[in-house]
């Protein structure tokens, strides 16, 4: 069964990276581009490793990209058009999102000892890594966040209109 899981969302990943080059709308690359970190979770889940996989939602699926999206759309590169939808998208959607339901059901209904999971002593706790994130790494991760907060600053600067000095272009 993991095999079968690890197919579907290998395959997911894959395709949304392959639309993620292909959009020329850059909300649309953004909402692939969550597909592709939330399949990278699964597939973290599938290995075990649960904190990857919780980070990686929260984390990138989660904080990188609403910011990435407020950026692009703080930014506003062009007019946006309204369509109804790719009729392809539906054609093709629909279908695939029924099938990843249900081998998600199948894989949950047939799955023996649900609660049964245990940790290994040579396994480290969450913890333990939060205390080494904490005090080891407590300024990488404090110079993240200052680099995230300039990039914030540079997509409003970027984003203003006019001259620079407070009064609207001519």
């Amino acid at each position: 069964m993991h095999l079968i899981l690890f197919i579907v969302f290998a395959g997911l990943c894959l395709a949304g990276a392959v639309n993620l080059l292909l959009q020329s709308h850059p909300i649309s690359s953004a909402l692939s581009l969550i597909v592709v970190m939330v399949s990278l979770a699964v597939l973290y889940l599938l290995l075990g490793a649960e904190f990857l996989a919780a980070a990686q939602v929260i984390v990138y699926a989660g904080a990188i990209m609403v910011l990435f999206t407020f950026v692009v759309m703080l930014l506003n590169a062009g007019r946006e058009e309204r369509t109804r939808g790719s009729y392809a998208a539906r054609l093709v959607g629909f279908p695939a999102v029924a099938v990843i339901l249900g081998i998600i059901a199948t894989v949950i209904l047939k799955a023996q000892g649900l609660g049964s999971a245990g940790l290994r002593d040579d396994i480290t706790s969450t913890q333990e890594l939060s205390a080494v994130l904490f005090t080891k790494l407590l300024l990488p991760f404090e110079v993240t966040s200052v680099l995230i907060l300039i990039a914030i600053l540079g997509a409003v600067a970027l984003a203003r209109h006019g001259d620079g000095e407070g009064t609207p272009g001519k």
